[in-house]
């Protein structure tokens, strides 16, 4: 049996621990599980706990992948929800000062990224130290980097300022600084750019593979994310460096991919029940001039129209337990290039890249995803930056960027149900440096 798969019923057992110890000072560290001398102390033991880092991620009620698809569907009106037993979920899709700082999913969503990025960080500190295998050592470097950058990038996308960094464990008291999400994105870049630079000069050896869940190409997550998130950093020529050497075909897609031990979490608490939120109906939450247009071939891609039960069911990657979810899509970054030209005002430039999006059909892409609509026209930098937005509203559906787009591209307030999370009570009593919440 390959360690990660010992390791993920370690962290599914342990996740309920989290909440007691979300804020950005407190010891991760199970008290029944190793010594951090132990978790830190081979290459073995460094690999699990970085393996964990996927877990924490992509799985469980309690991970990023579904609280961070939850909260930016709910938020921004693709979603509803159906059940208002499931009161956390119903603070959320009614937004506003309905979101508690008690909230399961603001809590769980802000232990959890600190609790990725601490033991990221654990990972990252002692790989040079224990790992002798310079090519084990790299892929392990990158690996661990992909997971610290999507926890950092998550928080810079749901709060307003973020933790400048993770306190030590031991601290009685915590002095963890605020720094502006934007600068947080920029922390997720710098954190991408050190682990191209390790992988550019030591390649990952064959034999890191073996012992990771199947499913992430690392080197074009690498750069993926670094697309990402230095365009929502505002860093445009970096974001269009980036996201020109991310592999577009089949050979660089990068998922996570599910089992019957691990299974997609949308899939199984969502769609499965359709107890908990659904989506609307197929105008995506977009408004009336920018719905999509009836013959746009992702719309029943992303939605069903099923003979029973609800008129519009949620489809796309979490329409069965076995379902791979992309890290990114080959559409997101063409719509990176595209929005990077547009605001550099490269208008003809940007409109060939958005077309690329907009006729692509779904033949042409690895995950099925595509309009296969005529090319648009824009003539002016704003027509083309509200095409774009359209366009990964669209593209994106339920990607969990659909906040963060909606702020960046100043639509109006009353397109989204809150700007920003409030912080965790779990944070606000131990940190003193905690910002007040958003109005």
């Amino acid at each position: 049996m390959k360690p990660y798969i010992q390791l993920y019923k370690y962290c599914t057992i342990t996740a309920l621990l989290l909440l007691a110890v979300a804020a950005c000072k407190k010891n991760y560290q199970d008290p029944s599980g190793p010594s951090s001398t132990q978790a830190y102390s081979s290459p073995t033991a460094l690999t699990d706990v970085a393996v964990g880092l996927q877990n924490w991620y992509a799985s469980t009620r309690v991970g990023l992948l579904y609280t961070t698809v939850t909260a930016g569907s709910l938020l921004t009106g693709e979603t509803y929800v159906t059940n208002p037993g499931n009161t956390d979920e119903a603070q959320v899709g009614t937004g506003g000062k309905a979101i508690l700082n008690t909230n399961s999913i603001v809590t769980g969503m802000w232990g959890v990224s600190n609790k990725i990025v601490y033991e990221a960080d654990n990972v990252l500190r002692n790989t040079n130290t224990v790992v002798t295998d310079k090519g084990y050592a790299s892929g392990l470097i990158a690996y661990t980097s992909i997971f610290k950058a999507l926890a950092l990038g998550v928080q810079a996308n749901f709060w307003e300022q973020v933790p400048d960094t993770i306190g030590k464990p031991d601290s009685v008291t915590t002095d963890v600084k605020f720094i502006p999400g934007k600068q947080g994105y920029a922390r997720a870049v710098g954190v991408l750019d050190n682990a191209i630079n390790v992988v550019t000069a030591t390649p990952i050896g064959s034999n890191f593979g073996a012992y990771i869940p199947k499913g992430i190409n690392i080197v074009n997550t690498l750069y993926a994310l670094k697309a990402r998130y230095a365009l929502y950093a505002g860093d445009y020529a970096t974001a269009l460096d980036a996201a020109g050497k991310v592999v577009l075909t089949a050979d660089g897609k990068s998922a996570f991919v599910y089992n019957a031990q691990i299974t997609n979490p949308i899939y199984a608490l969502v769609t499965a029940t359709n107890n908990i939120y659904q989506v609307v109906d197929s105008s995506m939450g977009l408004p009336v001039a920018l719905q999509p247009d009836l013959s746009d071939k992702r719309v029943p891609f992303y939605i069903s129209r099923p003979s029973k039960g609800p008129r519009f069911s949620i489809n796309g990657f979490f329409k069965s337990n076995l379902d791979t979810v992309p890290i990114f899509l080959p559409g997101e970054i063409m719509l990176i290039k595209a929005e990077c030209y547009a605001r550099m005002n490269n208008v003809p430039a940007g409109l060939i890249e958005l077309n690329k999006v907009v006729t692509k059909t779904p033949g042409e892409d690895p995950y099925g995803v595509g309009a296969g609509l005529p090319p648009v026209v824009a003539l002016t930098q704003q027509d083309l930056l509200t095409l774009i937005y359209k366009h990964r509203r669209i593209e994106l559906f339920m990607g969990a960027q659909e906040l963060e787009d909606s702020r960046r591209f100043g639509r109006p307030e009353a397109e989204r149900k809150s700007n920003y999370f409030p912080y965790p009570f779990v944070e606000r009593n131990d940190n003193p440096n905690t910002p007040a919440d958003p109005d």
